[in-house]
């Protein structure tokens, strides 16, 4: 049409919005006002331009950085990292399996990580257990000492809501709290198969590194706790409440996780996940195939 009519596509759409151009432009940013404060300043540009297009409006990416910039609503971020993996033990490690596995629905890969909230007096730290495929947490606890119950209650607190079935992998890094024997009964007891990172590499546990990041850019720098039990109290609204069944995620097609694990269980049923145990590079006629299972 535009070629037709020889005008550009701009003023295509401008003239669109010549009539009313104030009410269009205020309602907009009004969706973007409630959205935002919604999520606590959590969302930035990018979500709050899939909000507002799952409500049935038409907008670009820009124009919500804009408007947002324009109204002081960008996302409030902060960075601030510890060291809370001690590998310097003597007790067994195991192979990444998770690097070699191709996820097909829930409940085939658990990741699990530890990170520590300082409060005004006191250090805290948080145990979590996501599923990889839907990146749900499903078992979460908080604890004053690194001691093995940290790990163990966020783990049982998983088993106790998902009731898994035999042969899930868990993934974790080094650390003594997952090498530990109390920790390998717990998974053995659940037929669980242990799977853990590569040394000093936090990439091997992306999907945990990246729920701990937004958990304190979104929640814990945000917030002035009194206590354990305020900070415990946020985390389960935060958590359970909002991570899970409201904050829209990128990499599941901006879905809650909750909402990625029901359209994927509206599919049909699907096979259990592969796992790929060796790659060989440019082999030859009748060298060894890629094995999988």
């Amino acid at each position: 049409m535009c070629l037709l009519a020889g005008v550009s596509r701009a003023g295509f759409y401008r003239q669109w919005g010549e009539t009313e151009p104030d009410a269009a432009e205020m309602e907009m940013r009004s969706a973007i006002q409630e959205i935002v404060l919604a999520h606590r300043r959590r969302y930035g540009y990018r979500r709050v331009t899939a909000e507002l297009r799952r409500r049935g409006m038409a907008v670009n990416h820009k124009r919500v950085l804009r408007l947002m910039r324009t109204d002081n609503l960008l996302a409030i971020r902060f960075r601030k990292f510890i060291l809370t993996t001690d590998s310097r033990h003597d007790y067994q490690v195991y192979v990444n399996l998770a690097a070699r596995m191709t996820l097909t629905g829930v409940n085939q890969l658990w990741v699990a990580d530890i990170t520590y909230i300082r409060l005004r007096v006191e250090f805290v730290y948080l145990a979590v257990v996501l599923d990889r495929f839907s990146r749900k947490a499903i078992g979460w606890a908080l604890d004053c000492s690194l001691a093995a119950r940290l790990v163990v209650a966020a783990l049982e607190q998983a088993i106790l809501r998902r009731q898994p079935r035999v042969g899930v992998v868990h993934h974790s890094d080094q650390g003594v709290q997952y090498a530990c024997e109390e920790y390998r009964e717990l998974l053995r007891a659940h037929a669980m198969v242990p799977s853990m990172s590569r040394p000093a590499n936090p990439y091997d546990n992306a999907a945990c590194e990246s729920f701990m990041k937004t958990l304190k850019q979104e929640e814990i720098y945000c917030r002035e706790y009194t206590d354990a039990q305020d900070l415990e109290k946020h985390l389960e609204e935060f958590i359970d409440h909002y991570y899970n069944r409201q904050r829209l995620h990128s990499a599941l097609g901006y879905r809650t996780p909750e909402e990625f694990e029901r359209d994927s269980a509206a599919l049909s049923p699907v096979d259990g996940a592969s796992v790929t145990y060796f790659k060989s590079p440019a082999t030859e006629p009748g060298d060894l195939p890629e094995a999988s299972s």
